[in-house]
């Protein structure tokens, strides 16, 4: 029995909380581990500081596919290195290893974050039975009193032979423990389910899922369908938007598409399109 397994035993004293029990990690690893299938490895940790740094520091001895789940997460990061903490299993914490291999051209590997974002919200929306929606890069917004708020985030990191990607969700976030007021749960946007091991096991199979098409079309988004599944689910798009830009720059426009490097494309008040494939994106107002 491994430390993760005893943990979600009866007899882990430190689980207090009726409410947010533990994860089981042998049964996500019978439903989720098996021959043929993406996932190699799952292991479950009652702590970490960040699933995404500690999977990155074992890439290179890890077959693609493997998979870390944290409880707790205390050093968690997004992007710009901001840091992220919320209170032991209350969400789902977790990092995937993928190589995508000479079968798709690095530059495309940029795509992972939005592919993440697709099988997120698909998988949740399913699993959940909650409306989802997408804001570009890399934030997954659900509605809570009428009001579009972030429930996760997702952040993409290349390891010498791949790419790790981490995704961290609020599930059962109160409103007193949210980090932010802008923030979300699922469990605040009235979702049906907010038991953790179906919610992860239906973002890691639609994760699978969508692996899989991307990886067969070689990366192209076309032609996987990634690049109008992402459009689809994206909040962002039709909307006007403030994007703060790397350098201290700030563009104001409509954001119009996503292209094919997956950068989202502004028109400006003088008709002017520029594609940013970097920096932070503030909804303003619907144009549609």
């Amino acid at each position: 029995m491994t430390p993760s397994d005893a943990a979600a035993g009866p007899s882990a004293g430190r689980w207090s909380s009726l409410d947010r029990p533990p994860l089981n990690a042998a049964a996500l690893r019978r439903a989720l581990v098996v021959e043929g299938g993406l996932w190699t490895s799952l292991e479950v940790v009652p702590a970490t500081g960040s699933t995404n740094t500690d999977l990155a520091a074992r890439a290179a001895d890890l077959s693609e596919g493997a998979v870390l789940v944290a409880e707790e997460q205390t050093a968690g990061r997004g992007r710009l290195d901001r840091s992220w903490t919320a209170p032991a299993r209350s969400g789902l914490f977790f990092s995937v290893l993928l190589k995508p291999g000479e079968g798709v051209p690095q530059e495309r590997w940029g795509w992972l974050t939005l592919l993440a974002g697709v099988a997120a919200a698909q998988g949740l929306s399913r699993a959940a039975g909650v409306d989802t929606s997408l804001k570009w890069p890399n934030d997954l917004l659900v509605t809570v009193d009428g009001e579009e708020r972030k429930a996760a985030g997702i952040l993409a990191e290349r390891v010498a032979d791949g790419v790790v990607v981490g995704i961290g969700l609020n599930v059962t976030l109160t409103e007193d423990e949210l980090p932010v007021p802008a923030a979300g749960s699922l469990l605040l946007a009235k979702a049906a389910v907010t038991d953790r091991e179906p919610l992860l096991k239906a973002v890691l199979r639609m994760l699978e899922e969508w692996y899989g098409r991307w990886r067969e079309a070689g990366g192209d988004p076309a032609e996987s369908g990634l690049q109008e599944a992402y459009a689809a689910s994206c909040a962002t798009l039709g909307r006007h938007v403030r994007a703060e830009l790397p350098g201290g720059r700030s563009l104001t426009g409509t954001a119009e598409a996503v292209d094919a490097d997956g950068r989202l494309v502004i028109r400006t008040p003088e008709e002017e399109r520029e594609a940013v494939g970097a920096g932070d994106v503030v909804h303003l107002r619907s144009v549609r």
